[in-house]
């Protein structure tokens, strides 16, 4: 969900191929081995790099049965993919753009909110929901002035999304 203009925070520069939200940032922009890729949100510059990861990207996930897109993706950085196709990347801090494995806990600064850690497409919408909701009460005014006194509602549904045979 965007909560603010996402392209804002983006780089602009020629430079770079691939700009991916993460689940967990471990405070390098620019490590793929060690921050948890979510492909949630993602802008990409077209090329002939991105174009070719992509085609591999999708090729494999047709044959990858029981993987989701963002579990190819994230083995084929394993394996190397990024370094192959001499792509660069940079990795979203969830400061920026979060979701449910890594609240903000700025709403100041929060541009995306991603229902990421949810096992199910109506628990996702579920929590959703309370996050525009906690978003219009901070817009409104209804949340004190300092950073600490906001806080989002638990991601009940997302949580017990996982619990559910």
């Amino acid at each position: 969900m965007w909560l603010r203009n996402p392209f804002l925070l983006l780089n602009k520069s020629k430079k770079l191929d691939l700009q991916m939200s993460t689940d967990r940032f471990n405070g390098d922009s620019f490590s793929s081995y060690s921050n948890s890729i979510n492909t949630g949100f993602y802008y990409v510059r077209s090329n002939r790099k991105t174009i070719t990861l992509f085609e591999i990207w999708y090729a494999m996930r047709r044959n990858s049965k029981g993987m989701k897109e963002q579990d190819v993706l994230a083995k084929l950085l394993r394996e190397g993919v990024d370094k192959e196709l001499y792509l660069r990347m940079k990795f979203l801090d969830t400061l920026y753009f979060g979701g449910f494995c890594s609240d903000n806990k700025d709403v100041k600064l929060v541009m995306t909110v991603h229902a990421n850690c949810c096992r199910t497409i109506e628990a996702k919408v579920a929590d959703l929901k309370n996050v525009l909701v906690d978003w219009k009460r901070f817009k409104e005014g209804h949340v004190a002035a300092g950073k600490n006194s906001f806080k989002w509602s638990k991601h009940i549904s997302c949580n017990n999304s996982w619990h559910v045979l």
